[in-house]
């Protein structure tokens, strides 16, 4: 198994840089939409859906909403720049989502009644993943090297690592029991003194490649690297309470050794609004 789970990651590994730097930016937001649908179909899972006919039509109302979200941000092969007002828009909304998530989470099961729905799980779904698919892609347009969609990853990569090897060592505070009985507030702080330390490492690279970093800046990555962190282990502790409600242990099996493709981006779906709206404002601040 950890055999397994090593040549998957190296793999996954290989194929996000060769994808985040290599692709042009509307070829990128095809492959992200496909990315997208597979998330879609284990999210069906979670709604419970059994049979193949349901399953698939929730996938083609996923796949409709994103064929709208071309049409709104004036996407196509020769697209320079998507409209960036449209894109921040629907980041919001996905920022409040989670924000509401949140609360619910926290709150767990007290608050079961709010969301336990099949309508409603449908409708977290699409909350979800369509402001992941409208971030990713903006991150891609704006710098069109690949560099904000891999520090996104990367923050967000270093956040699960910070906060796995400080709850192993130093944890003794639970999170979340109810939910996730292994996660301690001692591994989330420590999953957030390293994404700060990648994050200002990142910000020397900015400062050569994007926009000088300076005092407001620097505060900005701080900010940034913050909610970065909060929202990521609030995708995470979403996703384990579907699971819990449905009584599985991964959300699916495309990923020999990891489970399914929401095991692997719960944390990176819920940080992406705040991340691209963040960045945004930073990148055009300082143009």
């Amino acid at each position: 198994m950890l055999k397994q789970r090593i040549a998957t990651a190296i793999v996954l590994l290989v194929g996000l840089i060769a994808a985040s730097t290599l692709m042009p930016p509307f070829a990128f937001s095809l492959l992200a939409a496909g990315v997208v649908l597979l998330a879609a179909w284990e999210w069906g899972g979670f709604i419970g859906l059994e049979n193949l006919t349901t399953k698939v039509a929730y996938i083609v109302s996923i796949l409709l909403l994103l064929g709208g979200c071309f049409f709104l941000l004036e996407l196509g092969p020769g697209t320079e720049t998507l409209r960036q007002d449209r894109a921040l828009t629907l980041s919001f909304l996905g920022l409040f989502y989670w924000i509401f998530a949140s609360l619910v989470v926290f709150d767990y099961p007290s608050k079961n009644k709010h969301w336990n729905k099949e309508s409603r799980i449908a409708t977290m779904g699409i909350f979800s993943l369509i402001p992941t698919w409208v971030g990713i892609t903006q991150l891609k347009y704006l710098e069109p090297n690949g560099m904000l969609v891999l520090v996104l990853i990367i923050l967000v990569a270093a956040v699960d690592v910070g906060a796995f090897f400080t709850g192993m060592n130093f944890g003794k505070t639970k999170l979340a029991p109810e939910l996730s009985p292994n996660k301690t507030w001692e591994g989330v702080w420590g999953g957030f003194a390293l994404c700060l330390l990648v994050s200002l490492g990142f910000g020397i690279l900015l400062d050569q490649a994007l926009f000088p970093v300076g005092v407001f800046e620097a505060a900005g990555l701080i900010l940034i690297s913050a909610l970065v962190t909060f929202f990521s282990v609030i995708g995470d502790l979403v996703e384990s309470m579907l699971k819990r409600n449905r009584k599985i242990k991964d959300s699916g099996t495309i990923l020999p050794g990891h489970g399914g493709v929401l095991d692997r981006v719960d944390g990176l779906i819920a940080a992406t609004p705040v991340f691209v709206l963040g960045m945004t404002f930073l990148v055009l601040t300082a143009q």
